[in-house]
């Protein structure tokens, strides 16, 4: 099989695991522990999609993002968002600009922080749903309009927006449809003895890492296109869709924990997000097809956002990462009618 591997995919694929592990090591400098969430990150960003990172304050979250865009070469902006942050502050907004010498007025358009190519949205769930909207659609569709005309964003062009658990004051949860245009949730978790200690000895001495530059936006487009050409069987993929499919309360693959606690389950996202995390996982182990395994590790993250439990769920305090490892467990890798 390995002679009939494209010999430049094959030289690609080397050389992005060398990339990869350079720039998680330069991240490493800095960020200690979460490895979950690091890896989770990176790959969002070399398949082209965007990442929804919870957890409280205080844990290192808008560190990461920071460190990242040290570590690639690619424009950084950073937005935080409040309560009275508009849509024109984070796109941009015409204005009227006049020529010193002829007195003569025109528009011009002056670009927000968003015309980044990695953007820290920080705390999104502090503004409004309408500034939240402008930065989801510009995540869809790469591109914003003001006053009628289309602007391109610079690619590539990576969103990571963090928020507070939604059961702190002053904050707005995202819509289900907004946050289904993320490619992943992530959670973040408070660091162990050791981490903390290894935090404590890098913050309050005279520490001071130099992360260095491990990879180009050019590097990072090459990488979003060969991912797409990494395989995935079709069984694998019938997997990864049944997967999808057994969130759906009522369907023919819903588990009984679906059934029970799930009102509105995954949409066709999702297995967009299953099937080009699987890919990436695939490539970094240095294989050129995807398996039941990368589909699996690539689960959670991808689903757990998109899940909506009903009121049963809620009150018997399920989580959505229980109903999910319930259907996880419950989905057997191959179809009856495979079998």
């Amino acid at each position: 099989m390995a002679s009939q591997i494209d010999p430049a995919v094959e030289k690609a694929t080397q050389e992005f695991r060398r990339k990869f592990q350079a720039v998680r090591d330069e991240i490493g400098k800095v960020i200690v522990g979460h490895t979950e969430v690091v890896e989770g990150v990176l790959t969002a960003l070399f398949v082209g999609g965007h990442v929804l990172i919870e957890g409280v304050p205080g844990l290192g979250k808008t560190y990461l993002i920071r460190t990242l865009a040290e570590a690639v070469d690619l424009k950084f902006s950073r937005i935080q968002f409040t309560p009275d942050l508009m849509p024109a502050d984070i796109i941009g907004t015409t204005i009227i600009s006049e020529d010193p010498a002829s007195g003569k007025r025109t528009f011009e358009f002056q670009k927000g922080p968003l015309f980044g190519q990695i953007i820290l949205a920080d705390e999104i769930n502090r503004a409004t749903p309408k500034t939240q909207s402008a930065l989801l659609e510009a995540m869809q569709e790469h591109s914003v309009t003001v006053g009628g005309t289309r602007h391109q964003l610079q690619e590539p062009f990576f969103v990571m927006a963090t928020q507070n658990p939604i059961e702190q004051e002053g904050t707005y949860p995202l819509p289900e449809a907004q946050l289904d245009r993320f490619l992943f949730k992530l959670l973040v978790s408070y660091s162990n003895k050791d981490e903390l200690k290894t935090i404590m000895d890098r913050t309050t001495t005279d520490y001071r890492p130099s992360v260095q530059k491990a990879m180009t936006g050019q590097e990072i487009l090459g990488t979003q296109n060969l991912v797409r050409r990494i395989v995935m069987a079709p069984h694998v993929q019938e997997y990864a869709i049944r997967l999808s499919m057994a969130s759906h309360p009522g369907g023919p693959y819903a588990v009984e924990a679906t059934n029970k606690y799930v009102r509105w389950g995954a949409s066709p996202r999702a297995v967009q997000a299953l099937t080009l995390g699987a890919k990436l996982h695939a490539l970094l182990d240095g294989r050129f097809n995807a398996s039941f395994s990368d589909v699996q590790k690539i689960y959670l993250p991808s689903m757990r956002h998109r899940v909506l439990l009903n009121f049963e769920g809620e009150a018997e305090g399920i989580g959505t990462d229980d109903v999910l490892k319930d259907v996880l467990d419950k989905t057997p890798t191959m179809s009856e009618a495979a079998a």
